[in-house]
């Protein structure tokens, strides 16, 4: 009986996310809270809520406006970050994958996770990692002017050689040592959002991998047994791109076998089929991407589940592509989907995407609305635990 006791306190001092079979990963979006250089799209100084508290329906039967049943909080707040993932862990969501900026020589939006969760005394309980979302910026986070005839890039995505250098130097001191910090086979991950812009940033194919080799002998340097690159994979797996001159480079397939990436997702179902139409119909398509990616590629494809995806809120005028009757039951057959496709892939990380806990303006988040309370939370929890 003593050793029982024992063995149930050792159980429970680990945390619920040890007894968890899979690793939920939510994406989060890091901008609500305040940051001086976000004030050019959201000068009110609470980050892009503003946006979200100005939402309304455009049409009739349109499913919005949507707003959080936790009120407009401060992510950048430890303790607001202490509720969220006591909720996400109760729920099967144990991994966030930060969307991470770095744009004119420094880090953009870093305190959502640096002051937020990286202070949150619970922080222990859920692993995290890093996509560097190495897109332009343009004016859509700029409700004020977005969708109007203005082509101007304010910020971007693409960095050279040094700077590359510098922003992975970041990475790894300051989050890879990080003892939560999310690992495959002992490697920590890292996600590139756009591999095209990363390309044609360094200057060309050659020069994107001697920048990614150097990244992953630095990682190794820093007592790492190397580094699990992963991508956010685009279209069909066949598609064309191009180098910065006009040449072609070859297809997304070849260049990700070329530059030697370990795994791949995708961050939304608007990126690879259309969206405009039932979730159902959607899901049916995807799991049929799913397949092909896995038999057309020779490294792990970690399944992607998307809540759902509808930009109005970002725009004053209405905007096409909307996802339909993305309803929390729906949202559970995805992730049964997903599910089911891990099982199948027993050799390789147990990771499924999920986009995402907070994407409020494109209406995919995982966090409780007035329109379905709990409901997304609860299917992940219905599912995974």
């Amino acid at each position: 009986m003593k050793k029982i006791i024992i063995s149930l306190f050792l159980i429970a001092s680990l945390g619920i996310s040890a007894q968890q079979k899979y690793d939920i990963a939510a994406f989060v979006w890091p901008s609500y809270h305040s940051d001086d250089r976000a004030k050019i799209f959201w000068p009110e100084g609470f980050g892009e809520w503003q946006t979200v508290m100005s939402n309304e329906a455009k049409f009739p039967g349109h499913t919005q406006p949507r707003y959080p049943l936790w009120g407009y909080v401060n992510e950048a707040d430890p303790y607001v970050m202490e509720m969220q993932i006591n909720a996400a862990v109760r729920h099967g969501v144990n991994v966030f994958i930060y969307d991470w900026y770095w744009y004119d020589g420094m880090p953009f939006l870093e305190s959502c996770l640096n002051d937020g969760f990286l202070q949150a005394h619970n922080n222990n309980e859920m692993k995290f990692y890093l996509m560097w979302a190495n897109h332009d910026v343009n004016l859509t986070w700029d409700k004020r002017l977005a969708g109007t005839k203005n082509n101007s890039v304010i910020w971007k995505g693409g960095v050279n050689r040094q700077e590359f250098e510098i922003l992975c130097k970041r990475v790894i001191n300051k989050y890879f040592s990080q003892p939560n910090y999310y690992t495959v086979d002992g490697k920590p991950s890292f996600m590139i959002y756009e591999v095209q812009t990363f390309i044609d940033g360094m200057g060309g194919i050659e020069e994107a991998k001697s920048a990614l080799d150097w990244f992953r002998a630095e990682v190794k340097k820093a007592g790492f047994k190397g580094l699990d690159l992963q991508l956010t994979l685009r279209e069909g797996i066949e598609r064309n791109m191009t180098g910065i001159a006009g040449d072609n480079i070859g297809t997304q397939k070849e260049v990700i076998e070329f530059l030697q990436f370990d795994g791949s997702t995708h961050y939304q179902y608007v990126h690879f089929t259309d969206i405009d139409r039932d979730y159902l119909e959607i899901q049916e398509d995807v799991v049929k991407a799913w397949s092909a990616i896995d038999n057309e590629m020779n490294i792990p494809y970690y399944p992607h589940v998307s809540v759902g995806w509808d930009n109005n809120p970002r725009f004053r005028m209405q905007v096409g592509g909307i996802v339909k009757n993305n309803t929390p039951e729906n949202f559970e057959k995805a992730l049964r989907d997903a599910k089911a496709y891990v099982d199948a892939h027993p050799k390789q990380a147990p990771l499924i995407t999920i986009n995402s806990w907070n994407e409020w303006t494109e209406t995919s988040y995982l966090q409780p609305c007035t329109m379905f309370g709990y409901g997304y939370l609860e299917a992940v929890k219905n599912v995974f635990k």
